[in-house]
């Protein structure tokens, strides 16, 4: 037992260096105070599918894993436009969700903001316009922010949503 005290005391506390600050860490303390800033209470986003591969909703997804964990930092994934603040569309939209999306975003409450995720969404990807793909999202309703990427990361995503809360809306308040 002296022997062990005596070579810790020479040695002294083994201990590994600290680790760095992450940048997604630094990024979700600017989201969160932002959303309180400028909502006071939590981010409600609706989720649509216009078309998607569904490549950005599985990283979507992934921002509600302990990781990201978008609920700690007040944000929440609703069922329903009429709770939500935020509409972030995927994939191309086709002519058979283009009413639906319309109809979506009229019954989100002003002001309301859109997020286009994923390469479809922003440019129409592969699919372009046609006769059955109307293509981006911007061709049907106004998009406040937009993230591009087969599918993009979710700290991609989480930036796309500071860029959404900080500008100004797109509709009146």
């Amino acid at each position: 037992m002296l022997k062990t005290l005596r070579q810790i005391a020479r040695i002294g506390c083994v201990t590994e260096p600290p680790v760095e600050a992450d940048e997604a860490l630094r990024l979700r303390v600017r989201l969160q105070a932002q959303i309180l800033d400028v909502l006071g209470r939590a981010l409600c986003i609706r989720a649509i599918d216009a078309g998607s591969c569904n490549g950005c909703e599985l990283e979507m997804q992934a921002l509600a894993n302990p990781f990201y964990n978008l609920e700690g930092i007040g944000i929440r994934f609703v069922a329903s436009p009429r709770h939500a603040d935020m509409l972030l569309v995927t994939g191309p939209v086709t002519s058979q969700m283009r009413s639906a999306l319309e109809r979506a975003y009229a019954a989100t409450p002003d002001p309301k903001l859109v997020v286009a995720i994923g390469e479809c969404a922003c440019s129409g990807g592969i699919f372009g316009a046609g006769t059955a793909c109307v293509g981006r999202v911007a061709n049907v309703i106004p998009v406040d922010a937009a993230v591009a990427g087969c599918p993009p990361s979710p700290e991609q995503i989480m930036s796309a949503i500071l860029t959404a809360i900080t500008a100004p809306p797109t509709t009146p308040m």
